[in-house]
């Protein structure tokens, strides 16, 4: 359950019913998570901006603990299907917390009339996946609902791994001056959905970057000066902006020109509107680094991640994300609001 930083008493759900875009990383899940969950919760171990929750320490480690669910439509795409999906956006959730991953739960909700060839399909990707990823299943539970009562599939599968005390990256840990890192080509996971739908009549060969972040992860961790990780699904990377301005009171300055994006997602963007910052990834990591450890941990990242890059600053002004373009200009990053891509994750 991320979004916000933490819960606060002014937060109002403006809308009366749910939308798509109450799903999207952006404000309207911010608020409807922090005004409905997090309030009828009010639990102190419960933090709304963090991937995985720490739980307890014993024998000199902490218990991390994150969930999510996997509504992916299709269900198959180029690069991977649900249950690949569902095993690395758990494993990346603990990944970036710090923690190693050891073991996952699942639970299925199955429509009537799926075919079991597709069932299978799933199942031995989400297999291979945890065999990848040194993780194992070791609980789960399955539904079944009628036709029409769920899109095919529904995946929701829990993380449990350990981390070292000493381990805490967070939003609060940034100052002014830190560098913002990005380990790979953005926006490949969103475009490859796109492209799999068929809904704008053309294809393209693109793969979603649906992978384990846990290598990435060890190599920022051993630089040094590593303040903050987070991967950047639903929202893309402008949210993770925006979430890292909103908690630090900062601006976040981006430059257009360093961040990487593929000719395949660059030009299906421009053909249909849509801008790559806003587009889900599914193996790659923002990170925030101390200024002074920033060459280093670039190399480090980019040993294991060739095309991982600096892509901007925290700047010590009004909290904003801004976006210096290619042609010396500056224009602001809105926050997401509608839901440009629907069942993406």
């Amino acid at each position: 359950m991320r979004q916000g930083p933490n819960l606060s008493a002014a937060t109002k759900l403006r809308e009366s019913h749910v939308s798509l875009a109450h799903g999207n990383g952006g404000r309207l899940m911010r608020e409807l998570i922090e005004s409905v969950f997090a309030r009828a919760f009010a639990d102190p171990l419960l933090d709304t901006g963090v991937d995985a929750a720490v739980l307890e320490t014993r024998d000199g480690e902490q218990l991390v603990v994150t969930t999510d669910g996997f509504t992916v439509q299709p269900l198959e795409f180029p690069g991977g299907n649900i249950g690949s999906l569902a095993v690395h956006g758990t494993v990346n959730d603990l990944a970036v917390s710090g923690a190693t991953p050891l073991y996952l739960t699942l639970g299925v909700i199955l429509e009537e009339g799926l075919e079991i060839a597709l069932l299978r399909r799933v199942v031995e990707a989400l297999a291979q996946a945890a065999r990848q990823c040194g993780v194992s299943v070791v609980a789960g539970d399955t539904k079944v609902v009628g036709r029409g009562d769920c899109d095919g599939l529904y995946l929701s599968m829990t993380g449990i791994g350990f981390k070292s005390p000493s381990v805490r990256y967070a939003l609060d840990q940034i100052r002014a001056g830190d560098r913002v890192i990005v380990s790979g080509p953005v926006g490949e996971h969103g475009a490859a959905v796109m492209l799999a739908r068929q809904e704008f009549g053309f294809r393209g060969k693109l793969r979603s970057d649906v992978a384990s972040i846990y290598k990435e992860s060890r190599a920022l961790m051993t630089a040094g000066g590593l303040r903050f990780m987070r991967d950047p699904t639903r929202g893309g990377v402008a949210t993770v902006a925006h979430e890292i301005a909103r908690a630090t009171g900062m601006a976040v300055h981006l430059s257009e020109a360093a961040i990487p994006v593929t000719e395949g997602v660059q030009s299906v963007c421009e053909l249909l509107g849509f801008d790559p910052l806003y587009l889900a990834c599914e193996g790659r990591i923002v990170a925030v680094v101390a200024p002074d450890t920033a060459a280093a941990a670039l190399a480090a990242l980019q040993a294991v991640a060739p095309q991982a890059a600096l892509i901007g600053d925290v700047v010590a002004d009004a909290p904003q994300v801004i976006l210096n373009t290619a042609f010396g200009g500056q224009r602001w990053i809105d926050e997401l609001e509608d839901d440009p891509l629907p069942r993406i994750c």
